[in-house]
């Protein structure tokens, strides 16, 4: 059945996102989805004069793929797959989580393997580099339920947290980003979190809905040895289909020394994937004003308003430090006074308190001001 709030989204994807012009290739790569959005990504893709390519894949085999490939079958997909990656302009991931925790009984070396073989080089070596990208869900009832809302009142807010005025919200996030471009020092305080980094030199990024949908933060990463002290995040966070609460991190020289959680073996596993895997590639500061608690989807979660989050692993290229790793996890900490309040601290200046920002020139991204 047509529902124009999937053509809206659709058209949103690819004209504005990923700015498709005629005669460019888009994969649309879509997990669990069939039809639907998909289709009107065909169509708009179509519109615009660029030759869409579809891939539909499914979780619960890819699980099954992951549970018994062979170091050399993980590295032919990866050959084939990152092959059909470079002869693409754009890339659009659509997942459903009909299953959150999916590939939760892959064994940890089994997903480490196919972090190294598979993930890292054809998304973080030519997806993210080399394609204009953008990643989103699809509204299941599941999701609903992981947000604590009906399926019809999730589809509505859905809709209408992916939709939202990114041209408005891009220009309000210009001063965070020059001022995230020109600080040196960061303080991060909250409750159980006392942490230092300098981010002098790597730049920022606004997240506009150009890379992500929904979108709302604005990043930039550590100078990889200057993180010290500790960070007691929030909220629990679901990766590689597992799911961790309580996890807090006690940095050294910028690594990762002491890492807790819900499930402590397993996270340790996870980072030591590699030597990269303990330290962070990514600072943010979340801001979309629609998204107030967390559901355990990360694409949703690092956008909460008056959140951040400090991510460890790999570093994209458009704010590097230099990290380089098969794990990209990011991990949020919420700091509106429902979650314990917090400030953060730019060169010894307070710019937000309980998640609101407190200088003039950022005010615009306090969420009253964005909706």
């Amino acid at each position: 059945m047509f529902d124009p709030r999937q053509k809206k989204l659709a058209d949103l994807i690819i004209n504005y996102s990923t700015r498709m012009q005629k005669g460019e290739n888009i994969l649309i790569e879509a997990f669990d989805v069939y039809g639907g959005l998909v289709t009107e990504l065909v169509r708009a893709a179509h519109a615009a004069g660029a030759r869409p390519f579809v891939s539909v894949r499914s979780n619960e085999l890819i699980g099954e793929m992951i549970k018994s490939a062979t170091p050399e079958q993980l590295n032919l997909w990866a050959e084939v797959d990152r092959n059909r990656m470079s002869k693409m302009h754009a890339y659009v991931g659509l997942r459903a989580a009909h299953n959150a925790s999916e590939l939760a009984d892959v064994p940890s070396d089994k997903m480490q393997q196919y972090m190294q073989l598979y993930q890292q080089p054809v998304h973080l070596d030519q997806r993210v580099r080399f394609t204009r990208w953008v990643v989103l869900r699809y509204p299941t009832a599941s999701m609903a339920q992981m947000a604590n809302m009906s399926t019809d009142s999730f589809e509505q807010f859905y809709y209408d947290v992916c939709t939202l005025d990114y041209r408005k919200m891009s220009d309000a996030m210009q001063p965070l980003k020059d001022l995230m471009d020109r600080t040196d020092k960061v303080h991060v305080k909250s409750p159980g979190t006392d942490l230092r980094f300098s981010i002098k030199g790597i730049g920022s990024v606004k997240c506009d809905g150009r890379i992500n949908i929904p979108d709302g933060e604005c990043y930039s990463a550590p100078v990889k040895e200057t993180v010290e002290g500790t960070i007691a995040y929030n909220t629990p966070s679901l990766y590689q289909g597992a799911t961790y609460e309580n996890i807090r991190f006690t940095f050294e020289k910028g690594r990762i020394v002491k890492a807790e959680s819900s499930d402590t073996a397993r996270m340790n596993k996870v980072l030591d994937t590699d030597p990269g895997a303990r330290y962070v590639g990514e600072f943010s500061l979340g801001f979309n004003p629609y998204i107030h608690v967390p559901m355990k989807d990360t694409l949703f979660d690092e956008k909460i308003a008056g959140s951040l989050h400090l991510t460890p692993g790999n570093a994209y290229e458009t704010a590097d430090n230099g990290n380089r790793s098969g794990v990209h996890w990011d991990i949020v900490l919420i700091q509106t006074p429902a979650h314990g309040g917090g400030e953060i601290w730019f060169d010894g200046r307070l710019i937000r308190k309980d998640g609101l920002f407190v200088v003039p020139e950022l005010e615009g991204l306090n969420p009253q001001n964005l909706t």
